[in-house]
């Protein structure tokens, strides 16, 4: 087979690869839109209050009583779960911003920097990844008592050396281009650099991780709301309902199953945004 014969084989092939990857991020774009307008909604208006108690409805089945039937104490399964989608996404993004900016300034700061001061940040985010974002939330939680503060806290406590590294590692390439080396030899301090050149260069990297970390800080937001170190009752959250759920699980498995699935989707989605985003961002990826 020719040369030509193989590059017109190939370019089938890669145009389907394409086409994939812009079907992730259309798709996990849907998701999460979908989503937040759920969340948003529900601070306006769900189909019944979600702490309101209907004992004699309780343990309804879907489309029994409600479109997605009842709780042990006759809550409405869906309002319940509209609410905690804002709950579940209003902790995680504002972890992973609050921990973001912070690793983000921290990373780019260590490589212009360097030497000592890279080496302290670098190893203090190991230890800081020694600690799991649950462990966290109990240390803080024996400080600050628990609730939406003490959860957002843990997990952007976590966030923090991961934006590090990859800010750390991005700006450190940037650090290396030609246009900072001619930017540094008319005579440009090392802020001015850094907010100039180095940080728009990068901030592509930090969108695409961000949203991958938002699909991580659910599934932490929703393990702390299962051990109860989140939202308190009576607000709903994804995590919670899981935790409710057990003992119930053979008499309404939709208890689980549903906060289950709404925790799964919304990791899907980011997932898929992420890896959208990531491909349509940087361009050795769209070059494949």
């Amino acid at each position: 087979m020719s040369v030509t014969d193989s590059a017109t084989v190939a370019r089938p092939h890669r145009s389907r690869f394409r086409g994939l990857r812009r079907a992730n991020l259309i798709l996990g774009a849907i998701i999460i839109l979908a989503l937040v307008g759920i969340a948003i909604l529900s601070l306006f208006w769900t189909p019944v209050p979600p702490a309101k108690m209907q004992i004699t409805h309780k343990l309804q089945p879907p489309f029994g009583f409600g479109l997605l039937g009842t709780d042990q104490l006759g809550h409405d399964v869906l309002s319940m779960l509209m609410a905690g989608c804002w709950n579940s996404l209003s902790i995680s993004v504002s972890a992973v911003a609050i921990g973001g900016t912070l690793g983000t300034i921290i990373g780019i700061t260590a490589a212009a920097r360097r030497g000592i001061f890279e080496a302290l940040i670098m190893r203090a985010c190991d230890v800081i990844f020694a600690l799991p974002p649950i462990l966290s939330a109990m240390i803080l939680g024996a400080f600050l008592g628990t609730g939406r503060t003490t959860a957002i806290l843990a997990i952007a406590v976590f966030m923090v050396p991961v934006f590090a590294r990859v800010a750390l590692g991005s700006a450190l390439q940037a650090w290396s281009r030609d246009y900072v080396l001619a930017a540094r030899a008319i005579g440009n301090t090392q802020l001015s650099i850094t907010v100039r050149h180095v940080l728009p260069n990068i901030m592509s990297g930090i969108i695409v991780q961000a949203t991958i970390q938002l699909g991580l800080a659910i599934l932490t937001e929703a393990g702390l709301a299962f051990l109860g170190l989140s939202v308190p009752p009576p607000e709903p959250t994804w995590g919670r309902m899981l935790a409710d759920a057990q003992t119930y699980f053979h008499a309404a498995p939709w208890l689980a199953l549903l906060p289950g699935l709404a925790i799964a989707l919304s990791v899907l989605g980011f997932n898929l945004l992420g890896d959208g985003l990531r491909d349509l961002l940087d361009p050795r990826e769209a070059a494949r």
